[in-house]
């Protein structure tokens, strides 16, 4: 199960580097700058996330013995990403706003980072 979080956090890098490039190269021609702003940080928070999956990943090998808060943090993490990151992108590049979507998605990275430090507290 500790795989899916390395895979999902490999391609929503994936996905953050490409959507990256389309906000440099051609989202300037298509964009307002508010909706770049808006797309920049949906871009960000996928980045951030994806790497921080990663570490998830390893620290589940590293610290077997807290393994249940680590896979919480994990869906947590993938939930954060595509909830606030998603409807971001789907804000910026059509205009279209899901409300309390992307808020939902900010709590979901909060509970990640929380249970992540939870993790490494009770591994002491």
């Amino acid at each position: 199960m500790k795989n899916i979080y390395f895979v999902f956090g490999a391609l929503s890098g994936a996905l953050a580097v490409a959507m990256g490039a389309y906000g440099a190269h051609a989202g300037a021609q298509f964009l307002s700058p508010e909706a770049m702003i808006t797309f920049g940080k949906a871009v960000r928070y996928s980045m951030h996330h994806a790497l921080v999956l990663l570490v998830v990943t390893m620290a589940i090998s590293q610290w077997p013995q807290v393994k249940k808060y680590l896979h919480i943090a994990g869906a947590l993490f993938i939930s954060g990403i595509v909830l606030f990151s998603g409807s971001l992108y789907l804000l910026a590049l059509t205009g279209i706003n899901l409300g309390y979507i992307t808020p939902a998605g900010g709590v979901c990275f909060i509970g990640g980072w929380l249970c992540l430090a939870m993790a490494a507290w009770k591994s002491r």
